[in-house]
């Protein structure tokens, strides 16, 4: 299981966030998620605790309580939604008919 820890300071680092939810128990793994583009931090986190009884302590404790300044948002993540890569809809390919039977495809 792994529990979703949002509203996050941009400075908080991965030894900080062990620190806060090892206070209910051992942290197996701490991930803090980077924009592709900056490096920056997202401003959010995934924990994964070693024990379930221990991560639902640590959402009872956490959530909604002020740290580093902001307010966290603390719950049991939800499984990844799978996404279709791309975008526009199915089928089509940015091409125009010229109304010969042939396709022309404009350059994206």
């Amino acid at each position: 299981m792994s529990i979703y820890v949002g509203n996050l300071a941009y400075g908080a680092t991965e030894g900080d966030i062990t620190e806060v939810f090892s206070e209910y128990g051992s942290v197996s793994r701490v991930t803090v998620p980077t924009d592709r583009e900056t490096g920056r931090p997202r401003g959010f986190a995934f924990v994964e605790m070693e024990k379930e009884a221990d991560e639902d302590a640590a959402i009872e404790a956490l959530d909604g309580a002020e740290w580093m300044g902001r307010e966290l948002r603390v719950n049991k993540a939800r499984p990844k939604e799978n996404r279709r890569a791309g975008g526009g809809s199915r089928g089509s390919f940015g091409g125009r008919s010229n109304g010969e039977g042939s396709r022309e495809f404009s350059r994206w």
